[in-house]
């Protein structure tokens, strides 16, 4: 009998963090969406983001949508080619299939690839930079963790420690760019959550190139929603805070229609570690190369998910069970 990788010696080894509950009303997800999985090629797949898997797939065949394939590969210092293949051959195991691009597609350049896609986002700071909200920022993570020691709290509010909104740095050097996103408040319905308020400039202006040049997530997941009009983002709960300021970014890149939010629960360690890519934390192809099937692994997901209440086998093929009404 293969051991379960949730425990060992009889103790849980992770523990569903549930807020708000862990399956949304049926009544309240729109019908037909265009929604993504879109994995970072820094580590294998593991079971995190098998519950992630579990909840796009699962919503999208639900509410008869489409699932969008994406690799998030803006990090060129950490991502690697050897785990971009390995995500492809996962999802292929697992039965799981996107609706958009066929997965031959990443045999070459494609604009399903962030690495292939620096135009789309050079083209968007050339957008805001003529609306005057670009500037250069040389700001580090030890700026910022400085800023905290002094004060004994983290910088909020808008611009950044170094106020570089007002010193004009020149963009070429060691220096990242940041969008003056403004005050005020975004207002959206979390699916799951509930609903939502907060500041985008609550931990200061959107960084969107870092200072060894690389767009950043905030930047090209607002990008790529757009240009492969995605308007269900599905992701997990750690991002919640991450959504004011990328939807008031959407809004000053001309988007007029927001994408609706399910943030789901995640699973961690029972220390509260969240799993990584890193630890090589119950990575999906070793589990499935030791005898476990698909089907065993989507039950153990929706069980440390809080999806349900028992690991019994899901079928890859009936992901939308789990969120029918």
């Amino acid at each position: 009998m293969t051991p379960d990788p949730a425990t060992a010696d009889g103790e849980a080894l992770f523990v569903p963090l549930v807020a708000g509950g862990a399956l949304p009303d049926p009544r309240l997800l729109p019908a037909g969406p265009v929604t993504r999985f879109a994995p970072a090629p820094t580590g294998q797949l593991h079971l995190g983001h098998l519950v992630n898997v579990l909840y796009v797939w699962g919503i999208a065949r639900a509410t008869g949508g489409r699932v969008i394939l994406r690799i998030e590969d803006h990090d060129r210092q950490r991502s690697r080619p050897e785990h971009e293949w390995s995500i492809l051959e996962d999802l292929e195991r697992l039965g799981v299939t996107p609706d958009e691009p066929p997965l031959a597609a990443f045999n070459g350049d494609t604009p399903y690839r962030q690495s292939d896609a620096g135009d789309a986002y050079e083209a968007a700071v050339a957008r805001l930079r003529a609306d005057g909200l670009v500037y250069a920022c040389d700001c580090s993570r030890s700026t910022f963790d400085r800023y905290e020691a002094e004060r004994g709290r983290p910088f909020h509010g808008i611009g950044c420690p170094g106020e570089c909104r007002s010193r004009g740095l020149a963009e070429d050097g060691d220096v990242g760019l940041r969008v003056a996103v403004g005050a005020g408040s975004e207002r959206w319905v979390d699916l799951l959550v509930g609903p939502m308020a907060d500041e985008p400039a609550a931990t200061g202006d959107l960084l969107v190139r870092d200072r060894v040049g690389n767009w950043t997530y905030a930047l090209c997941v607002v990008v790529d929603d757009m240009r492969h009009g995605v308007d269900l983002v599905i992701r997990g709960r750690d991002l919640l805070d991450a959504t004011p300021a990328q939807l008031r970014l959407a809004s000053l890149l001309g988007r007029e229609r927001p994408p609706r939010f399910l943030h789901h629960p995640l699973i961690r360690r029972v220390s509260g570690q969240k799993l990584s890519k890193a630890e090589g934390d119950t990575a999906i192809r070793s589990l499935l190369d030791d005898g476990r099937t698909p089907a065993e692994l989507f039950g153990l997901a929706a069980r440390l998910a809080g999806a349900r209440d028992t690991d019994a086998a899901i079928d890859p093929a009936d992901l939308a069970s789990v969120f029918a009404a």
